[in-house]
């Protein structure tokens, strides 16, 4: 099976080059905290004196007195695999002082997804196409799906699928068999276009973020057919979000939103087809922001540093 090209153009899904591979000694750095003078002067001081070589910096205040201040760093440091616990241990201390929620990890591992699919093909095309030709830096460890239908698309690219059935009577043990195979072996989950919603439970018991995408006709068009409701109503704008999955059905932190303009020559079909490149276009940005941990959650809002 051969997924092809979107004939629609494709944006980088950073500035800083997607699927670009970092070197072994390389780090990031994200930090939250109270905004107050000499923040980054502690920050960079510190990774100074472990004669680390700061090559990329953003950074962003809701406001500069007294607001909340977010800091992304990435950096180089000899030995960095050794030496990343001891370094964690001594920012530890800084980010005690200065009430900082903060990470550092290494960037040169690439992380690993587990993809939820349902029977649409083209966001796990998308994913697909962009790992293959290095726009994004993730690898697809498994695809799990309540449906068989893009068995053969997993299969044609060698990614694991696994068939687990989802009723209103079995979903608490498809459920139990997800998290299963997701325990230990993948750093986030991936909704692309899984048609069924997310328990509690699962959620809670998740060991990694979950990211979502949905039509952005929510709340104005629900139910089975919004591109029906959509082309009856006249819409002018289509558009699609990704967000960090949470309890509340849609209503976690939005990563990414895009649109495309259509008008009243668009058929519910030719509205639902334009649609599905948002989508796909949408999910690829977010998931790529993601991994390349350019992302801070801030309430139910995010911090994408691009």
């Amino acid at each position: 099976m051969i997924v092809d090209s979107p004939s629609e153009p494709r944006p980088a899904a950073h500035p800083a080059g997607p699927g670009t591979t970092p070197p072994d000694d390389a780090g990031r750095l994200l930090v939250s905290c109270p905004d107050r003078p000499g923040v980054v002067a502690a920050v960079t001081g510190l990774l100074a004196r472990w004669g680390a070589n700061i090559t990329e910096s953003q950074q962003y205040t809701t406001d500069p007195r007294g607001g909340r201040f977010f800091l992304r760093l990435e950096f180089v440091l000899d030995g960095l695999e050794r030496r990343l616990l001891d370094l964690e241990n001594a920012f530890a201390g800084l980010a005690a002082a200065h009430a900082m929620d903060w990470r550092i990890t290494r960037a040169a591992p690439v992380k690993r997804l587990a993809v939820l699919v349902s029977k649409a093909d083209h966001a796990l095309a998308e994913l697909i196409w962009r790992r293959r030709y290095g726009d994004l830096r993730a690898d697809i460890a498994m695809v799990i799906s309540n449906h068989r239908d893009l068995e053969g698309l997993a299969h044609a690219y060698g990614l694991p699928f696994h068939h687990i059935p989802v009723t209103p009577d079995t979903k608490p043990a498809a459920e139990e068999a997800q998290l299963e195979l997701i325990a230990g072996q993948v750093d986030a989950v991936v909704l692309a276009r899984y048609m069924q919603i997310l328990s509690g439970d699962l959620l809670r018991r998740l060991p990694c973020p979950a990211i979502n995408i949905h039509h952005s006709f929510l709340p104005a068009f629900v139910g089975a057919d919004p591109y029906g409701a959509a082309a009856r109503r006249g819409v002018k704008l289509i558009g699609a979000t990704a967000h960090y999955v949470t309890e509340e059905l849609d209503a976690g932190p939005i990563i990414e939103q895009d649109v495309r303009r259509v008008d009243h020559r668009y058929s519910a079909a030719e509205l639902k087809r334009a649609g599905r490149y948002v989508e796909r276009e949408v999910l690829a940005r977010a998931v790529s922001w993601h991994v390349d941990d350019r992302v801070i959650v801030h309430g139910n809002k995010t911090i994408v540093f691009g």
